[in-house]
């Protein structure tokens, strides 16, 4: 039993280890103070000096309440080692490779799992679809407990999806698209509500804005997600700042999950410190709480077991991953997640796109010639210095950003071998790669344009307004 547990150690992560210390050493206090029977509180102080233990020896220092270990340097058997490069949270993305982020080395340090052939057979044997172009080319790539999404949906029981949006800026950018196309797709081949939450509350606790500004940017990016294509029928998009204090079902929820995590947990997942605002401390709880159907009274019809399905980019799993803990603690079943790539910056892969940077990405409101020009003189290249080199040596599209974009947003398969064949041979230019990214994206950004102009306020309120939808439950 004693190696098993010693095998289940070594493959957590540090920042795993030490909410695992964390977590053990409030279970000693609560049964201290409840007064327990000496041998079951002496088997939990062993099991907390092993904790411990295991702590050190994977970090190389002592277990401190309220200090977790940095992720950017792990520590095996005493020695240095800069195993895991990337630096990824839900604020950061930082990595030295210009292929981008390790995904594989992040599958194994958050502890999903990967997308692979035979969950994608399953989805497409499932809906009876080809499997959704961002599937078959690992954008979507991580997942957690999707075969019970699919054990239900075969055996006619239904689930939802949840995914959102922080508000930051009232235009949104390509990137932004890709968990909403996604979703869309999802929607339609399994046929299930969806529920789009709006975090202009985190915006305003994060940014220098005020909360006028960012209930005004959120109602401006629903314009982009409802341009996307969802069925009103089908859909509810909501502000936290709008619907937290008309749902009482919502607000109980939070509460829920406010009692069942500490402020150790909260320290320990996403870094907080002690001169951080306390709204950032409980706001965890707001983004968990849409994962449960409860929180949808009037979608639900009050029903509390049916399961939900979170597409979203790999940077949010920090949320999820406190929200599955907690979800058995009060009664809840575990929401299951897909998992997305970063969507690279014009510069590079080694950062995700921010979007106060106009020349870091294309926005959906970048005119055919912006497009041009920003692709033209910021896309990062994967071709040689002259001319000769390249046709001798080839490009590389590893690291070029415009193959990279290109895998995104062209659909044909194989015209995106052609291209990178091409590329790799040295056939194809730098220059005359850009060429095919900017007329991929100079029509698909115009149709979106097109779009939104049809989405007008009341559109918007139509979607925003908490109501049943064309499901039964």
């Amino acid at each position: 039993m004693a190696d098993s547990l010693n095998c289940d150690l070594k493959s957590l992560s540090p920042l795993q280890l030490f909410e695992k210390v964390t977590e053990q050493g409030e279970k000693v206090r609560a049964l201290k103070a409840g007064k327990a029977p000496k041998d079951e509180i002496d088997a939990a102080v062993r099991m907390l000096l092993s904790l411990k233990l295991s702590y050190k020896t994977a970090t190389g220092q002592d277990y401190q309440a309220g200090l977790p270990p940095k992720d950017l340097e792990l520590i095996n058997n005493g020695t240095t080692k800069e195993e895991d490069e990337d630096l990824v949270d839900p604020w950061n993305v930082q990595t030295s490779n210009a292929k981008g982020v390790d995904y594989d080395k992040l599958i194994v340090r958050f502890g999903s799992s990967k997308i692979d052939t035979d969950l994608i057979n399953r989805i497409e044997r499932a809906t009876g679809k080809k499997p959704h172009h961002f599937l078959r080319r690992g954008i979507f790539f991580s997942h957690r407990d999707m075969d019970q999404i699919l054990d239900a949906y075969e055996n006619k029981k239904s689930f939802y999806l949840y995914t959102g949006r922080g508000p930051s800026s009232q235009a949104m950018h390509v990137g932004h698209l890709i968990p909403f196309m996604f979703t869309k797709w999802l929607q339609e081949v399994f046929d299930v509500p969806l529920v789009i939450q709006l975090t202009d509350d985190e915006k305003y606790l994060w940014k220098d804005m005020t909360v006028e500004k960012a209930h005004e940017y959120a109602k401006e990016n629903a314009k982009d997600i409802i341009a996307c294509g969802f069925d009103i029928n089908k859909t509810f998009i909501f502000s936290d700042l709008e619907y937290l204090g008309a749902s009482p079902g919502f607000y109980k929820n939070i509460v829920k999950v406010q009692k069942h995590v500490t402020f150790n947990q909260v320290k320990g997942i996403f870094g907080f410190t002690d001169s951080d605002c306390i709204g950032k401390i409980s706001f965890p709880a707001i983004q968990a709480a849409p994962s449960f159907s409860s929180s949808f009274p009037q979608i639900f019809n009050g029903k509390e077991n049916i399961q939900c399905l979170i597409p979203c980019a790999i940077d949010q799993d920090p949320y999820f991953r406190m929200t599955r803990d907690v979800a058995p603690r009060i009664g809840q079943p575990k929401p299951a997640l897909l998992h997305s790539v970063f969507f690279p910056a014009l510069q590079g892969a080694q950062t995700k796109m921010s979007a106060s940077d106009p020349n870091s990405s294309i926005f959906l409101t970048d005119t055919p010639k912006q497009i041009k020009t920003k692709i033209n003189k910021h896309a990062f290249s994967g071709g040689r210095d002259t001319i000769e080199e390249h046709r001798k040596y080839g490009g590389n599209c590893d690291v070029d950003v415009s193959f990279m974009y290109l895998t995104f947003f062209l659909e044909d398969d194989d015209r995106l071998e052609q291209l990178k064949q091409a590329y790799t041979s040295g056939e194809l230019l730098t220059g005359e790669l850009k060429k095919v990214l900017i007329e991929t994206m100079q029509p698909l950004v115009a149709a979106h344009q097109e779009r939104r102009k049809q989405v007008t306020d009341e559109v918007v309120k139509q979607f925003m307004t908490p109501r049943k939808l064309a499901f039964e439950f």
